[in-house]
């Protein structure tokens, strides 16, 4: 216990160095030389340390060219939703709705403050008041409709071939709250993502019907454009209840498959390139 407690105040120490200069995701951290100097404490100690905190995402060990600081993904919290998903379904537990109601509870709360960013960022057709100088307006409300406009349209392409891609609904999503400006929270969202689509992947098979699947985001989409929150909170929530309609035959008890975890199906950040000292 004395031991755990010392590694766990080494970890502290690490984490707060990274904070106070300002160490940036991909930059070269001190070598296990200077910390052991800097902190005080042996080799073993220090390795130890970095790889607990390598599991977290916070620094990443690159054998032969050092320790950089992590892309703090979350990926080590997509690894726990799936896993304790994946544990609580062979126990019993409903945990893959858990999780379906999890994702419906905070993008449905988010719909709101969407409606209203997209609006407030829409660009006027004809702008005569615009200033000189004031330069392109990046980011808009109408260049994210533009954005998700495309995605329904390739929805509805890949609905007629049999199929709506994964990575197609997910980049809907995606760019769905993007306009929040909101780092963190996209952060989560994906998260919640890759968790569920793994999960299900691996305890369910829905039977979806892509053209329906191609409907409700059309209809999110329309929702959000017409600035009408109701009508969007609405087609979430449709969204989402039809998916949990598919989820009801995937009872724990009707479930045959073994369950596998494959870290393939969670994204991870962009790995570090190696940087010379």
């Amino acid at each position: 216990m004395h031991s755990r407690g010392r590694l766990g105040r080494i970890q502290d120490r690490i984490k707060k160095l990274i904070i106070e200069e300002r160490l940036a995701p991909g930059a070269p951290m001190p070598t296990e030389t200077e910390l052991m100097e800097r902190l005080e404490v042996s080799r073993n100690s220090v390795r130890e340390a970095l790889k607990a905190l390598q599991a977290m995402g916070i620094v990443e060990i690159r054998h032969g060219f050092g320790t950089y600081v992590g892309s703090m993904s979350m990926a080590p919290m997509t690894e726990g939703l799936s896993f304790r998903t994946v544990a609580g379904h062979y126990r019993g537990e409903d945990s893959l709705r858990q999780l379906l109601e999890l994702r419906e509870a905070v993008e449905t709360g988010l719909m709101a403050r969407l409606v209203a960013e997209h609006g407030s960022r829409r660009a006027p057709e004809h702008d005569d008041g615009a200033r000189e100088g004031d330069g392109p307006r990046e980011g808009t409300g109408a260049d994210r409709l533009a954005e998700l406009e495309a995605l329904v349209e390739r929805m509805r392409a890949e609905a007629e071939a049999g199929e709506v891609r994964a990575e197609t609904d997910r980049a809907f999503h995606s760019a769905l709250y993007a306009g929040l400006g909101n780092g963190l929270l996209s952060e989560v969202l994906d998260a919640f993502w890759d968790a569920f689509h793994r999960v299900r992947t691996d305890l369910a098979e829905l039977r979806v019907d892509p053209r329906v699947t191609w409907r409700q985001h059309a209809e999110i989409l329309a929702a959000v454009r017409s600035g009408d929150v109701r009508r969007a909170e609405e087609a979430v929530r449709d969204h989402f209840g039809n998916i949990r309609e598919r989820l009801r035959s995937t009872a724990p008890e009707s479930t045959t498959r073994q369950p596998r975890f494959d870290d393939s199906s969670i994204t991870s950040a962009a790995s570090i390139t190696p940087q010379q000292r």
